[in-house]
């Protein structure tokens, strides 16, 4: 990964320097002042020696770094360090597309663990690219073309039947432009999903961008979303489309869709009933030819008996329901999930080969996985850290410990069943009862949906 740093104060600028001497899969170019950064960019651009990701100061003379980012239009990742934090320069940034925001005095293991998340990202969508903090699709293989099926085989390591039922319903809908609804528990890979979808969608080759509910504030939500208007507020100082316009012809993945504010509800429920939507700052409507994709861990039902979100919006986003079981369900694909991710770690990190013991392998299939493949993920590449020999044993797992942690919350982080009843009840009710009918839908054996409707009680 290439990086730029910017940054005026030398000796900062230095010590970033050397503590990247410790990472080698790291390439560092630093620049004194953004004018000379901006110059030498210009020059690689399109170009082996362009950058990934740029890290720049705020406060520097000449041009400071919110100035040096809207120079560069959003078409880098890039990772703000300031000494001087402000909620306004921080809501400037993110305006600007920002990955993140780091106050100086944060260890130099903050910065790594962002760049490792960055550098992930990008693995995982292959022929994608992040820009201005959105994912975008690159349209540039055609459906047919050895990379694009090559990517396609990238995004399920393994496999197993749950998976498969849940992949079978998702191949059937892609091709359509039915807005999908992805339930399950955090960590089982939802986001993964809404990426398969798309891919193998008519859309492969416009926009796709995800944009996280729960991570964005909510007083710049709904300029994110639809865009806003010069003089629509204090900072807007130029017109500037919104993530539903820049996906226009593509698909959007509405992430934790369940903390999405109220308010802003009922303006996306016009969005999806009139295909058109409205600027912050003003009355023009804007043709709009977009796909949603949405995904939840909440229990969406009681939000709605609650009144903190609304069911005619939830039927509308919930064409096609799918649900991504968790990875206890899953059995088939956990080996084969974490020697890829121990392969991976090893190589990430230069070190000598490791294998799994035969008591190791049966300690990760007995485990319960609250926090699914994400946890599963971060168990191995712990265990390659600090595991002394090329053997990694039970004790190098450390399962025993988190199990003791979180097996006390597992309800909470888990709640399977309560899940899957929801998911069952919102099929049946769609179909009127019809159990033929929802077995089609959701591509389950109608005899085990009897038995699921027996179980829950429905």
């Amino acid at each position: 990964m290439k990086i730029c740093i910017v940054e005026d104060d030398i000796n900062y600028r230095k010590s970033l320097e050397i503590a990247f001497n410790d990472y080698p899969h790291y390439e560092i170019k630093s620049f004194k002042n953004a004018k000379e950064a901006l110059k030498a960019i210009q020059t690689l651009q399109h170009t082996p020696q362009d950058f990934d990701v740029v890290i720049t100061d705020i406060n520097m003379p000449q041009m400071d770094g919110l100035q040096f980012l809207h120079q560069l239009e959003g078409k880098y990742t890039s990772i703000v360090i300031t000494g001087n934090a402000s909620v306004q320069n921080a809501i400037k940034a993110i305006r600007l597309g920002v990955k993140d925001f780091l106050v100086k005095g944060f260890s130099f293991e903050e910065l790594i663990q962002t760049l490792e998340n960055l550098k992930k990202e990008q693995e995982i969508l292959g022929n994608h690219t992040t820009q201005g903090g959105k994912i975008h699709t690159k349209a540039k293989e055609s459906k047919n073309s050895p990379a694009r099926a090559e990517h396609k085989a990238k995004f399920f390591i393994a496999s197993s039947p749950a998976l498969e039922e849940a992949k079978n319903i998702a191949l059937k809908v892609a091709p359509t432009d039915a807005n999908v609804f992805l339930m399950g528990q955090s960590g089982v890979g939802k986001d993964v999903f809404a990426n398969f979808i798309h891919t193998h969608s008519k859309r492969a080759n416009a926009p796709f961008i995800a944009i996280n509910m729960a991570a964005i504030p909510e007083h710049l939500l709904e300029s994110e979303l639809f865009g806003y208007e010069k003089g629509a507020f204090t900072d807007a100082t130029s017109a500037k489309p919104g993530i539903l316009e820049d996906a226009h012809g593509g698909s959007v993945f509405l992430d934790e869709i369940g903390e999405m504010p109220i308010a802003l509800q009922a303006k996306l429920l016009r969005v999806l009933q009139e295909k058109t939507l409205t600027r912050l700052g003003s009355s023009k409507k804007i043709p709009i030819d977009v796909r949603f994709i949405s995904a939840t861990n909440a229990n969406i039902t009681q939000k709605i008996t609650q009144g903190s979100f609304r069911e005619d919006l939830f039927f509308r986003l919930q064409t096609i329901p799918i649900f991504v079981p968790p990875l206890k369900e899953r059995k088939e694909e956990i080996l084969d999930i974490a020697r890829h991710k121990l392969q991976e770690t090893t190589q990430k990190y230069g070190f000598a080969p490791k294998t799994l013991s035969k008591e190791s392998e049966k300690a990760l299939l007995s485990y319960p996985w609250y926090g699914n493949v994400r946890e599963l993920l971060s168990v191995i590449e712990r265990a390659v850290i600090l595991s002394d020999d090329e053997l990694i044993t039970p004790k190098d797992l450390f399962l025993e410990s988190r199990q003791r942690v979180f097996g006390s919350v597992g309800e909470g982080l888990g709640d399977f069943e309560g899940l899957e009843r929801e998911f069952l009840a919102q099929a049946l009710k769609q179909n009127d009862g019809d159990l033929q009918k929802t077995s089609d839908l959701l591509g389950m054996d109608i005899n085990v949906l009897k038995h699921k409707k027996v179980h829950y009680g429905l």
